[in-house]
């Protein structure tokens, strides 16, 4: 068998992640026609040498065969992209940061905005993801950033500020006027969570909004908040800090993304004005 090409693999992922296996849109996804994303997908069968797809006037679906080489193109493809961020952070260009759906919202645009023209000149890439310390580990991101309310052994850190918590509730709630809040009275509230829910920040704003759902989160979500949305803060809540971690096999990437945060840190965060000589 002719070795297989990436492109091959990435054509027939997008078929098979298409909704109903649906070939129209899977080559719209990609960018091409259908007629020459089929003819790839029928050459791919024939180089692999069994049916991968059981096609019949009314449907598409995989075939046993197909779903195990679904599994098998996916882990090869995610293991081409981590070998190219690998090859980029060994020649110094790029550094991937992982964080979560509103942690640092102030914070990471400015720090991938001011990365190519920071110290170092480092160009940064985000990952969003729950589990910050689990994509250090599996080298799919160089640095976290996010909120630490105990100590994590085995990462080198550096303190970006505290985030104080605050409880979003919808603007019509009866407590959202209050001045602060009890962490015994968010917790008895209907809807209250103990961990932010893993979907999109939009999402869990909009569910907010309905009354769907009560979350304790950084107050620099404030600038990210629409009116149908109020803060208010939590007293009695952990104390949490805004960080940047990393495995110490990684201080080199660290080290140029850390020297970048310095420089925007000190420019977000209010000094204090100084006298002026008499």
């Amino acid at each position: 068998m002719n070795q297989l090409e990436t492109r091959e693999l990435a054509y027939f992922v997008a078929v098979a992640v298409a909704e109903t296996l649906h070939f129209s849109q899977a080559a719209e996804s990609l960018g091409i026609t259908q007629p020459p994303l089929s003819r790839a997908i029928a050459h791919l069968e024939r180089r692999v040498g069994v049916p991968l797809l059981e096609r019949t006037t009314r449907q598409v679906r995989l075939t046993t065969a197909g779903e195990v080489f679904l599994a098998e193109c996916r882990t090869i493809l995610a293991a081409i992209g981590t070998a190219v961020r690998k090859a980029r952070k060994a020649a110094g260009q790029r550094v991937t940061i992982a964080t979560r759906p509103a942690s640092g919202p102030g914070i990471l645009p400015a720090l991938l905005a001011a990365g190519p023209q920071g110290p170092d000149g480092v160009h940064a890439d985000v990952v969003f993801t729950y589990d910050e310390i689990g994509a250090l580990r599996d080298g799919t991101a160089d640095v976290a950033l996010m909120c630490q309310t105990v100590a994590t052994p085995g990462l080198e850190l550096m303190e970006l500020g505290p985030e104080e918590p605050v409880v979003l509730l919808p603007a019509d709630h009866v407590l959202a006027e209050r001045p602060y809040l009890t962490l015994a009275e968010v917790e008895a509230l209907p809807g209250y969570a103990a961990q932010l829910p893993n979907e999109a920040l939009d999402i869990m704003v909009d569910r907010v909004a309905l009354g769907q759902l009560v979350i304790v989160i950084g107050e620099s979500i404030r600038d990210r908040l629409g009116k149908s949305v109020r803060v208010v803060p939590v007293h009695g809540y952990p104390p949490t800090q805004l960080v940047l971690a990393w495995l110490p096999e990684g201080r080199s990437a660290a080290t140029r993304l850390t020297a970048t945060a310095h420089a925007v840190m000190e420019r977000l965060t209010p000094r204090p004005p100084t006298l002026a000589k008499q």
